[in-house]
């Protein structure tokens, strides 16, 4: 059966998903396994959560989570995106018996409140808009059990100069606003106004990634 993309006013990148993998992995600089892993390790992961990532793309990061799940206690890593052709390139690459792909918006979330254990998202919220960003984070917030954790890399405030350079550069060259937003850094205190406890800033990539961990308070 074939599936669309669903309406949103962020950014989707249909247009990218057959060389995604390909550029992806240069425009961090060769640090996309070190950076992943990374993410995942904040995570804290039980063999029998259930994960879902934000914004997954075509998967890489949902699969890494999935292969430290175990199916038969329940685990399982569920990537979304709202892009249908980046779901089509995920299902057929990376999905296996712990890792599954759905086509959905972030800011609409298909799931029942409290059903996961943990929430992710990687190099997705600097491409939809403010308003869509608050959205997307009081929709994880929902998902979320109690103490449920976050773990959200992204653009943020450069600490760098060449950091600075290509956050600036990328905001004017694609035309995206909603990268100025980030690197003015309101993630932080979007992150806290969704109802999670104040996020911690565990490190930066590159002079521009920031990461954030956070939780869903009891």
């Amino acid at each position: 059966m074939k599936i669309e993309s669903v309406p949103t006013r962020g950014r989707t990148l249909d247009h990218a998903a057959f060389v995604y993998d390909f550029f992806e992995p240069i425009l961090l600089l060769g640090k996309q396994a070190e950076y992943d892993r990374h993410i995942v390790s904040l995570l804290e992961l039980k063999t029998e959560d259930r994960v879902l990532d934000l914004g997954c793309g075509t998967g890489v990061l949902t699969r890494m989570i999935a292969d430290k799940l175990d199916a038969k206690a329940g685990g399982v890593s569920l990537g979304i995106d709202a892009a249908a052709k980046m779901i089509r390139v995920a299902r057929k690459k990376r999905e296996s018996e712990t890792c599954r792909f759905e086509v959905a918006a972030a800011e609409d979330l298909p799931f029942e409140t409290a059903s996961f254990d943990a929430a992710v998202s990687s190099l997705f919220f600097h491409h939809v808009p403010l308003d869509l960003k608050q959205q997307s984070l009081s929709e994880a917030y929902r998902v979320l059990r109690p103490q449920g954790r976050l773990v959200i890399a992204d653009m943020h405030i450069p600490t760098t100069w060449m950091g600075a350079l290509v956050s600036h550069v990328s905001r004017w060259f694609f035309l995206q606003p909603q990268i100025g937003e980030n690197i003015r850094g309101v993630l932080p205190s979007l992150i806290e106004n969704a109802g999670f406890d104040p996020p911690k800033h565990v490190h930066t990539y590159f002079g521009y990634i920031a990461i954030f961990i956070t939780q869903k308070a009891d």
